[in-house]
């Protein structure tokens, strides 16, 4: 899949990376961060304009993630069913959203550029749990914003060394996940230990 999405994104320039970006965001397994990074190289190289890719990466990111927004707000139960095979069925689905319920503006912000194999989870759980239309927009925006000129800026600066880039980045994402999960799991097991203890005061 790696080597199609490249040579999409080799061939067709900006056009693909607004296509490929859009269908990520959506969900669809592909190797994102490495795309924004291979365009900072091209965009070294000349072969890309730098805010012309940019912009397009944003857009594109940001078309998908409203288009998994309103699958799960507007959707409907038919629907959803189809699509949470994509995501690890409905039970992951529900736990999406009380997630959202619980982190708010940040679990948007965050999935978009350091926790992103989860963002196609958190634009449904949004939907499903019916977050402002608005500030998901908003946080959306910024998030991605921040994901395309990090990466993008990454991949120009360091040109030469992008698969070893992609490899880095991919193990922050899954450490940056696996330290969210330690902290919601000792922050629940402190809210189940003050609520025990309650009674006996």
């Amino acid at each position: 899949m790696r080597e199609e999405v490249l040579a999409a994104l080799s061939q067709y320039g900006s056009p693909a990376l607004f296509v490929i970006a859009g269908v990520a965001s959506v969900g669809v397994p592909l190797p994102m961060v490495l795309l924004l990074i291979v365009t900072g190289s091209l965009i070294a190289q000349g072969v890309m304009e730098p805010w012309q890719a940019i912009a397009l990466a944003i857009a594109g990111s940001v078309t998908g993630d409203l288009a998994g927004y309103a699958i799960g707000r507007w959707g409907g139960g038919r629907l959803l069913r189809r699509f949470s095979g994509w995501f690890g069925g409905p039970d992951r689905l529900k736990r999406a959203e009380h997630q959202v319920r619980s982190w708010g503006w940040a679990g948007i912000f965050f999935t978009r550029w350091l926790m992103t194999p989860l963002g196609g989870l958190v634009n449904l759980g949004s939907g499903i749990s019916e977050y402002p239309w608005g500030r998901f927009l908003l946080w959306d925006i910024l998030g991605q914003s921040l994901c395309a000129g990090l990466y993008v800026g990454v991949g120009w600066i360091f040109s030469d060394r992008v698969m070893s880039l992609d490899s880095f980045f991919g193990e922050l994402s899954w450490a940056a996940l696996g330290l969210a999960a330690v902290i919601l799991f000792g922050w629940k097991l402190v809210s189940l230990l003050r609520r025990k203890q309650a009674p006996a005061r």
